[in-house]
């Protein structure tokens, strides 16, 4: 009897197992039965973009966190797919900072090009995952939410790719009830110009403080300040910004900080991250970690100790995304179809525990780089997914802090060059705090058009030389790590 498969979530996660097995699939492989179940009208997980908040239309909680104006933090030649370019998406080279519908069509359009959308059941909620020792088989229970109706069926295994940066961690603070002004959660944030004029508090001091607090500079706040727990990020702030120590309490309009500064605001939002919240999901099966790059409780950060049956894809602490999603899902896909033996339970927990200690040893961010391209280098190297630089990629991650120490304000003007193609990206035609519009339309400008007009279509594969008959998975050798060092706009 086939296999079944369910997928949680058409995010990147859940997409990577898609497309993994669909490349083993593509080879010859007889592949199980996969259904996958998608919460949101449409794939791409949290790369859409909703100007909900709260509950959605159905009464389900709003999944994404994204908002207008937001552009990639770091190059995409670090989470390019090693089997998918974005030159070969587009036509042609691309900058290396994109805004968010850039990125989300390329994601959309290694699905589309694989035919892999009639897998994904569409606003279908998961409510419950319930795992039965007498079948050997989990009951997945959904909500149809056009239907609103429960359906539940039965799977052999199950893949959890729903992400962990939708359910906000949001501390409380003396006084923030009775605070006149707006408070919110960067997860509910959706929109820069809500704050022109205003001065801004931010609570938190990572990467949705940074991006946050620099996308309203750009687009007009009079002020932004920082409120740290730990240690400030300190950049090279502009005069507009100013990082402060833990916020003690409010008292109307005045933010009192722990070492006795105060600052008027206007508006709060809380960058205080997010929780591994899998309410889906019973007590035996639940995964509890904070954001680290090496969560416990799980073999090769995929595998669910306990019952190995159950898949967690993408709930580390991430530097690598999108080619760390494909080689976690490569692996569980070779587990599954038999080609990888898995240990027994001693032996796992044995090896969870050796890199959890070897995160633990790591003394800074670059060590911590190092640790990830480690951990995904050990995965790519199991399984027949593509070859590319993941060394080199870390190298690039390490130069793309080092640019954002040099100017937090003009680090996207960057170029990188692929670990894919070789291919050094253009530079953007116009300045990140100059571009003010996020469409994808802009962002291609007049080369598109170009293209357009000599008949080439945006997701046209790069043209082979005459004679040459194009390979559409080549076996490609690393690009040497010099050559993927970033040049100057």
């Amino acid at each position: 009897m086939t296999q079944r498969i369910a997928v949680l979530g058409a995010g990147p996660s859940g997409l990577a197992q898609l497309r993994a097995f669909d490349a083993a699939r593509r080879a010859g492989a007889e592949v199980p039965e996969i259904v996958c179940f998608e919460k949101q009208s449409d794939l791409g997980g949290m790369w859409n973009y909703t100007w909900r908040t709260g509950l959605d239309q159905h009464g389900e909680p709003v999944h994404a966190s994204m908002y207008r104006y937001l552009w990639s933090n770091g190059p995409k030649e670090c989470l390019e797919f090693a089997d998918y370019s974005f030159e070969e998406h587009f036509g042609r080279p691309i900058a290396s900072y994109p805004p968010r519908p850039v990125l989300r069509d390329y994601i959309m359009g290694r699905i589309e090009r694989s035919g892999l959308r009639d897998q994904i059941r569409f606003n279908t909620a998961v409510h419950s995952v319930e795992y039965s020792e007498d079948t050997g088989k989990f009951t997945v229970t959904v909500r149809e939410l056009e239907e609103d109706r429960m359906v539940s069926e039965e799977f052999d295994w199950v893949v959890v790719g729903t992400g962990h940066f939708s359910t906000p961690n949001a501390p409380a603070f003396e006084g923030l009830s009775q605070f006149p002004g707006r408070v919110l959660h960067a997860h509910d944030f959706r929109d820069a110009c809500e704050f022109t004029g205003k001065d801004l508090l931010l609570v938190g001091s990572s990467y949705s403080a940074e991006d946050i607090g620099t996308q309203c500079h750009k687009y007009g706040a009079k002020s932004v300040t920082f409120s740290y727990r730990s240690a400030p990020m300190g950049y090279d702030w502009p005069e507009a910004f100013s990082e402060r120590p833990l916020l003690l309490r409010v008292e109307g309009n005045t933010a009192h900080f722990v070492d006795g500064s105060s600052q008027e605001v206007d508006a709060i939002i809380l960058c205080t991250g997010y929780q591994h919240h899998f309410p889906f999901l019973p007590d035996e099966l639940t995964l509890r970690t904070g954001n680290r790059l090496y969560p416990q409780g799980l073999y090769k950060g995929v595998f669910w100790i306990d019952n190995p049956k159950l898949i967690y894809l993408g709930m580390q602490d991430q530097y690598y995304t999108f080619n760390m999603f494909d080689a976690q899902a490569w692996f569980a896909r070779d587990v599954i179809l038999g080609r990888i033996p898995l240990p027994d339970a001693e032996v796992m927990r044995a090896d969870s525990a050796e890199w959890f200690a070897r995160e633990n040893a790591t003394t800074g961010a670059d060590e911590d780089i190092d640790f990830q391209a480690a951990y995904v280098r050990d995965l790519v190297d199991r399984t027949d997914y593509p070859e590319f630089a993941i060394e080199g990629v870390a190298e690039m991650f390490k130069e793309w802090l080092r640019d954002k120490q040099a100017g937090i304000l003009d680090y996207r003007n960057r170029s990188y060059r692929s670990a894919i193609t070789g291919t050094l990206a253009p530079p953007h035609h116009t300045p990140w705090m100059e571009a003010m519009d996020d469409s994808l339309e802009a962002f291609l400008g007049q080369g598109e058009a170009q293209d357009a007009a000599r008949g080439k279509p945006r997701n046209a594969a790069v043209a082979a030389p005459p004679g040459v008959i194009p390979n559409l998975r080549p076996e490609r050798a690393p690009v040497p790590v010099p050559e993927l060092l970033r040049e100057s706009a």
